[in-house]
């Protein structure tokens, strides 16, 4: 079976921000600047160095994504992905009014 090409995800820890281990070493916020991972064994590595406590004290929750890099772009393959990788799909705070609005049970 033949790997995808992945890219290596995480959250930053000061801010939550959704990043990517970059070519150029460390994390950037950038999809364009990602470090991409054709085979398992170049995947192995990146991943364990960003699970070690070290790295815990810059970032959360590092996995492995797969990306599609057709037509020189990387583009994420999941929905999931797409959705982190564009930020928040509803703005903060223009909402409706939470502390005022009734609550219900369901069922």
């Amino acid at each position: 079976m033949k790997m995808s090409v992945q890219i290596l995800t995480a959250n930053r820890l000061g801010d939550g921000a959704v990043v990517y281990r970059a070519k150029a070493g460390g994390w950037t916020e950038r999809l364009s600047e990602s470090l991409l991972l054709a085979t398992p064994e170049n995947a192995a590595p990146v991943l364990a160095a960003a699970e070690t406590p070290q790295a815990s004290l810059e970032i959360v929750g590092p996995y492995l994504m797969p990306v599609d890099t057709r037509g020189g772009q990387i583009r994420p393959v999941e929905t999931r992905e797409f959705i982190r990788a564009q930020g928040p799909s509803v703005q903060f705070g223009n909402g409706h009014d939470v502390e005022n609005t009734p609550l219900s049970l369901a069922g």
